[in-house]
């Protein structure tokens, strides 16, 4: 299948801890690693959106979940943001389905003890958030070794994903980190520390 680029007034990038929500038409787009940029869509109010995030720590126990602990924070925020500004344009909850992509394992990690790098984290949190609010996964392409580049188009809900090579690969892990070392730091430490309010 070929793949035509579109016009550059029809791009919105995303970069780690952005979203964006839309209605109408445009083209979403970001390049990942370890992170995980979720797209959804409500195909009745034609609202849509994504999200570009990474979560807090890079290593979890592989025998507790991940919601329910630090290792989701981020996660959970990113979600909460794009559903709640999709909401807000329209969207209705209970019919909102999604496409996920990312979580590469792309840090060398130790496999054989009960530890999870931070792509298995952040692929187990999209998979257990999503099931916890009832969104449907229409289709998912997490893990491996690579980086993404992927192109969500809001108008057709399509998906389209190229695998970069593995020396870019590890500059898309530099950056990850840096934005991980900074960004998030200057949060909790501007904010104070995250509370979520659930229903």
């Amino acid at each position: 299948m070929s793949y035509s680029a579109p016009p550059l007034h029809d791009r919105i990038l995303l970069r780690p801890g952005e979203h964006t929500a839309i209605h109408g038409k445009a083209v979403l787009q970001t390049l990942l690693g370890s992170c995980v940029a979720a797209c959804l869509y409500d195909e009745g109010s034609g609202v849509s959106g994504m999200n570009h995030f990474l979560l807090a720590n890079k290593r979890f126990a592989k025998s507790m979940p991940i919601n329910a602990t630090d290792a989701g924070r981020y996660g959970i925020n990113a979600m909460e943001l794009l559903i709640n500004d999709m909401l807000k344009l329209g969207a209705k909850k209970n019919r909102l389905k999604a496409k996920v992509f990312g979580a590469g394992n792309i840090i060398s990690s130790v496999a054989s003890d009960n530890f999870l790098c931070i792509g298995d984290v952040n692929s187990r949190f999209i998979r257990e958030f999503l099931a916890t609010e009832g969104i449907q996964v229409v289709s998912e392409d997490l893990g491996g070794e690579l980086g993404r580049v992927i192109h969500f188009h809001t108008d057709s809900y399509q998906v389209f994903r190229r695998f970069i090579p593995k020396t870019e690969t590890i500059e898309i892990e530099k950056k990850e980190r840096r934005f991980y070392k900074v960004e998030i730091h200057r949060r909790e430490l501007s904010e104070g520390g995250v509370v979520l309010f659930d229903s």
